[in-house]
């Protein structure tokens, strides 16, 4: 498997990622295709487009994506454990199963209070 280490806005350490899109075709579940790494953010493409990204987040408790901005709407889709997401300072707490748009060109950020996956879509 393709892996390479990005750089994300993290507030620990870097975010391991893999840059090969999913199997077309074929029936997968989100939750089951990354895995948690101890004290770390793991990160898949799912589909990466000239037109937008679905990627596949998973996140070691305690760890977080610091402040940032991102220049499209991005959806945060919960699949497995509880997140914080930030937006412009206000707390939103989401379980499995939930959602939130995170508006484009203002500040947000993603804490894992226990481990988390989450899908993020963002349309350009």
């Amino acid at each position: 498997m393709n892996k390479e280490i990005t750089r994300f806005p993290l507030t620990k350490k870097l975010c391991i990622m893999s840059n090969i899109d999913f199997e077309t075709s074929s029936i997968f579940s989100f939750p089951a295709k990354v895995e948690y790494s101890s004290g770390g953010i793991v990160s898949k493409n799912v589909i990466k487009k000239d037109t937008g990204n679905i990627s596949l987040f998973a996140f070691d408790k305690g760890e977080s994506l610091s402040e940032h901005t991102a220049p499209f709407n991005a959806l945060v889709q919960v699949v497995e454990g509880e997140a914080t997401i930030i937006i412009e300072g206000k707390p939103y707490e989401l379980n499995a199963g939930e959602s939130i748009i995170m508006p484009a060109n203002i500040p947000h950020a993603v804490e894992a209070k226990e481990k988390f996956k989450m899908i993020l879509t963002m349309i350009k």
